[in-house]
């Protein structure tokens, strides 16, 4: 059984097909399915999507693409949402140094606030870092939270040892499958495999096999498999040993 880490299932991009998708999904071997919050007003549909299917888990968090439309009401509402629900973690929370214009105090409050959710319902944390590698370690340093995993990992092999030393594990998927991809690339196929785990990320991102289509979980065998053969090992070691690292992190989802 391979399990998605990161797939936004409730996104609108799956409103016309959303029972097909899951239904590929499962027929592909992928059991579980992490589902990410990112704002507040999404919360009750994502909420409700992962009650009508089967293995799919949800997180909560206010992602850092979403903080301008946030209010620290937003914050509340939040604890309160995993009081009743306890999700199996933290996120989509983190910065995103790419976006033009992004406020960087915005992004940087809500996701402070968040690792202090977090570590006060132990809870780990799916966390996006795009361009941020080094600013969102500085947080978790401060912050001493559960772990989690550093969603679609892209930076440094000096930066992935950082993010494992804090007790994180490190999302691979499509950007994974371009040749192009060589840094990226190297990283999969060399640093410890029980620090990795798989994720689609649909309906973004989309494997090199598919080219600008959506993105669908249903893919995420293929993706494994890239894995397996950038690694030199059978696909069968590549999914037991990833689907045992997400249950580690997250242990909601035993």
């Amino acid at each position: 059984m391979l399990i998605d880490t990161h797939c936004h299932l409730d996104a609108a991009e799956f409103d016309a097909d959303r029972d097909e998708v899951a239904a590929r999904a499962r027929a592909a071997g992928v059991g579980v399915i992490v589902v990410p919050g990112v704002e507040r007003a999404g919360f009750a549909a994502l909420l409700a999507t992962c009650e009508r299917y089967p293995g799919c888990v949800p997180a909560l968090g206010i992602h850092p693409m979403y903080v301008d439309r946030a209010t620290p009401e937003d914050l509340t509402a939040l604890r309160e949402m995993i009081v009743l629900h306890r999700p199996a973690a933290i996120g989509e929370i983190g910065l995103d140094f790419f976006v033009p214009d992004y406020d960087c105090e915005r992004q940087e409050f809500y996701f402070s606030e968040q690792l202090k959710i977090a570590r006060e319902f132990d809870l780990p944390v799916l966390l996006h870092i795009r361009r941020a590698q080094d600013t969102v370690l500085k947080f978790l340093r401060l912050a001493k939270v559960k772990g989690g995993i550093a969603h679609a990992f892209s930076g440094s092999r000096q930066q992935a040892e950082e993010f494992i030393k804090l007790g994180f594990k490190l999302g691979f998927g499509g950007a994974m499958t371009y040749d192009r991809a060589t840094k990226l690339r190297e990283l999969a196929a060399t640093l410890p495999l029980d620090s990795l785990v798989l994720e689609t990320d649909a309906p973004d991102i989309p494997p090199a096999f598919i080219g600008k289509a959506r993105n669908s979980p249903e893919y995420l065998p293929r993706i494994a498999e890239t894995l397996a053969e950038l690694r030199g090992i059978g696909l069968d070691q590549v999914i037991e040993a990833t689907t045992a690292n997400a249950r580690a992190i997250l242990k909601g989802l035993a």
